[in-house]
């Protein structure tokens, strides 16, 4: 019976999830010796680290996980730091067997990547990118965000991973992986999250050209552990300067969202945008406009910004080849600045702001394209 009971208390903990990994412990190696005696269950962990950020979730969920148990009156959590070769192999596993580092995002990736852009700064590229994250992820699909506008990261607030500082949290660190924040459901990376010094109150600035700019962007691909994702999205800065060219080389492969505003000014220079991504070899996929035109509640229909813009861009872009589809107009709206101001995702904090559907629409029109094997290179041990 006492075997039985501490077989059944291995198996609920071996299914607790690391919050950072987003892998059961047991599948991690995580686990270390597990015993019941006289209604106690002695239940031994390692952490990846010491100092893990996560100790404490782990260790409650741990403990919730043995307590759970028919046959269980109290639980003691025993908490351990794995050993350097054991934090070593975990990192080879999780690259998939892999000891040296490399780009898991390549053209035989099953994720699917997709880079939003605009023209110029100030039309909401940021805003969107977030929104449309979390609205992709709330609908089932593994997410990652990378904060590719380096000079002007603004992800992190945008998403509610700040301290009562009001700064970015510094992520943890496996050896030389990064594991990257989640915010609700999406896994995040900015340049933001490394700039905080000791003592300091705000985050650097960063004053980086195109070598500086193409190995941090390299270093987000390669180092950060996203794990298996459906999607991975980039928030490009604005124009086509040296991240728009990086990008083009290391994901020559990439889908392109570009977003705009109705205004004329704006569409003309996003255009631009998607052409030079289409020079790399990637692929305009669609045009979102942001500020559109609001109804007032008197029923006045306010078009700050004109109108036409996001149709104007989408048929620019289109070819003989393919046809860009225009697959939102965002209107102007205080609940999703507010929701930017405030860390909360429109798209959950008011999902029925005429905003917020407008961006589920977007996602709900990207998320219809599955991952796909066709054109993909199997790897097969023979």
């Amino acid at each position: 019976m006492t075997a039985e009971l501490t077989a059944r208390v291995h198996d609920a903990v071996a299914g607790v999830t690391d919050p950072e990994l987003r892998r059961p412990l047991g599948e991690l190696d995580m686990l270390r010796d597990i015993a019941v005696r006289d209604g106690v269950a002695e239940v031994g962990i390692a952490l990846t680290i010491v100092g893990c950020p996560a100790a404490d979730r782990i260790e409650r969920d741990v403990r919730d996980a043995a307590a759970s148990v028919a046959g269980v009156d109290a639980v003691d959590v025993r908490v351990g730091v794995m050993s350097p070769d054991e934090r070593k192999a975990l990192t080879e596993k999780l690259r998939g067997g892999r000891a040296k580092r490399e780009m898991p995002f390549g053209p035989d990736s099953l994720t699917r990547v997709i880079a939003v852009t605009s023209g110029k700064g100030g039309v909401g590229k940021s805003t969107i990118t977030a929104n449309l994250a979390v609205a992709l992820a709330a609908r089932g699909l593994r997410v990652g965000l990378i904060d590719a506008d380096v000079h002007g990261f603004s992800i992190p607030g945008l998403l509610g991973l700040v301290d009562t500082d009001g700064l970015p949290p510094a992520p943890t660190r496996l050896d030389d992986l990064i594991l990257p924040p989640v915010a609700y459901g999406v896994k995040v990376i900015s340049i933001g999250m490394f700039l905080r010094r000791p003592g300091e109150d705000a985050a650097g600035a960063v004053a980086w050209r195109g070598p500086m700019l193409h190995r941090t962007v390299q270093q987000f691909l390669t180092d950060v552990f996203f794990g298996d994702l459906d999607v991975l999205l980039l928030d490009m800065p604005p124009g086509t300067g040296d991240v728009a060219i990086s990008v083009g080389q290391l994901l020559p492969h990439a889908d392109v969202l570009v977003v705009t505003t109705p205004q004329a000014a704006a569409a003309e220079v996003a255009v631009r945008s998607g052409l030079v991504a289409r020079q790399t070899g990637q692929r305009p996929i669609g045009v979102i406009e942001n500020m559109a035109a609001m109804t007032l509640p008197d029923g006045t229909v306010l078009d700050l910004f004109g109108a036409g813009g996001g149709d104007e861009v989408a048929r620019a872009l289109s070819d003989d080849e393919s046809s860009v589809p225009l697959l939102a107009s965002v209107p102007l709206s205080p609940a999703l600045r507010s929701g930017g101001d405030d860390g909360r995702p429109v798209v959950l904090s008011q999902p029925d702001d005429p905003a917020a559907q407008a961006i589920d629409a977007a996602a709900a029109a990207l998320a219809i394209r599955p991952r796909g094997l066709a054109g993909k290179p199997l790897r097969l041990n023979v």
